[in-house]
């Protein structure tokens, strides 16, 4: 196998400055004070700096990473937008591009078609699906134009098939169930296009579920009937049922209802940091019978308590009234529209989580439901991107850490892809029990 650290001088150089730059210091404990006993009796690593970083690079390079949500496929409609290209965050925004995930030894990705809630009837559930395949070929299209780097996956095995080849596996969501509509056709529609999960409603509710975040409330008390419909049908197909933005109620209605595990595409933990889109210990717990998975996710918000911070709230609320719906915009309007969010955020700036942050999150959950229950899914390009964890290309931090703390190989393999992949071989088999 390829190394996947070792494929361009920026990484080279990359490891290079960092041991050459760490002082030669004992590496000592940083962790939240609730740990259990399992978290509590792991060694924490005991070594200089440099030796710390050297053998999380090397764990790095040896597992396969996977993340499980990106929102790149926004950037990929952008006219001129070209994965190839290494793109500046701080110039564009852009958080996701092929040459930063060699950079950061990031392996496998599910880049998520996004369509924004809008009018549900008949005319915006066909805006949406339109969008929502647009981005999907988008994402083929690039993956096809750079065929000698990157490579569509379709199954758990191709990720590891491509990695073999050097070549970084690229997985298909839709996130929002919007597109659906009120079709179930449409389900199985996008499983031929190549999507292996879709995240059931975002951040208002939808014909399908109720929004953890939706201002005016639930409105199914969960699963609507139709949701629940199309979960089942999720099932027969061999699609991973994702309850992130969803309601409590709507994760308690898909873990009762679907007859393989589920997931959380890209949510924390809420007794760490007290969010509505986190999940509660009860449903970590539940999680963990179920056999599914809580991918981490990267949002500051998600991941400490943040302080309030009413102009920036202000200023975006004004922006969103004066604007069109989503669904409605130009490409140069919506253009615009992500450079004026991207202004009031560098204007109002929140105070960013941190790498360790997000291990705190990874200890509570393992304390909760054990190591086979969590995941990495960074929602870079959908707002995600902390200190230390800015972009693709410094995934690998995340690594360093879990070293640090005393996390083993095997224990890290699970976290960055292990854990998702046990899901979707289980969900694969389900479809497949369902079908005969």
């Amino acid at each position: 196998m390829i190394s996947k650290l070792f494929r361009t001088p920026f990484s080279f150089l990359l490891l290079v400055f960092l041991i050459n730059c760490s002082q030669e210091t004992e590496v000592t404990a940083t962790t939240s004070d609730a740990v259990s006993v399992e978290v509590a009796e792991r060694a924490m690593f005991e070594g200089s700096e440099r030796e710390l970083i050297a053998r999380a690079l090397e764990i790095h390079d040896r597992v396969l990473t996977l993340d499980s949500h990106a929102d790149t496929p926004l950037r990929m409609i952008e006219p001129g937008f070209d994965m190839a290209e290494r793109h500046d965050p701080n110039e564009t925004g852009s958080k996701v591009d092929y040459p930063r995930m060699v950079e950061g030894g990031l392996d496998a990705i599910f880049f998520a078609a996004f369509v924004a809630q809008d009018i549900r009837d008949d005319k915006g559930n066909s805006r949406a699906k339109t969008l929502g395949v647009q981005m999907i070929d988008a994402i083929v299209a690039s993956a096809e134009e750079n065929s000698d780097i990157v490579g569509i996956a379709l199954d758990p095995e191709d990720a590891y098939n491509l990695e073999e080849q050097g070549k970084r596996a690229v997985y298909i969501a839709v996130e929002n169930g919007y597109p659906i509509g009120d079709d179930i056709a449409n389900v199985e529609m996008f499983y031929n296009a190549g999507v292996r999960y879709i995240t059931l409603v975002h951040s208002s509710n939808n014909d399908l579920a109720d929004s953890a975040t939706d201002p005016n409330g639930p409105e199914h008390q969960g699963l609507s009937t139709f949701g629940e419909e199309v979960v089942r049908e999720m099932n027969r197909l061999g699609i991973m049922v994702d309850v992130s933005h969803g309601s409590d109620d709507v994760f308690y209605d898909a873990i009762a209802i679907s007859e393989a595990p589920i997931i959380a595409s890209h949510s924390n933990a809420r007794a760490v940091t007290d969010h509505q889109r986190n999940m509660t210990d009860d449903m970590l717990k539940l999680m963990a019978e179920n056999g599914g998975v809580v991918q981490l996710t990267m949002l500051s918000s998600y991941l400490r308590d943040m302080p309030e911070n009413t102009e920036r709230e202000t200023a975006l609320a004004k922006l969103r009234s004066d604007s069109k719906p989503a669904s409605e915009m130009t490409e140069a309007e919506r253009l615009t529209m992500r450079e004026a969010i991207r202004e009031i955020n560098q204007q109002y700036p929140d105070p960013s989580a941190t790498v360790n942050h997000v291990v705190d999150h990874i200890d509570h959950i393992v304390e909760v439901a054990g190591i086979d229950h969590v995941g990495i899914g960074c929602d870079f390009d959908g707002g995600g991107g902390i200190d230390g964890i800015f972009d693709a290309s410094e995934v690998m931090n995340i690594t360093i850490e879990l070293v640090r703390r005393g996390y083993t190989e095997t224990e890290i393999q699970k976290i960055w892809s292990g854990n998702l992949m046990r899901v979707f071989r289980e969900v694969k088999a389900t479809a497949e029990r369902l079908q005969a």
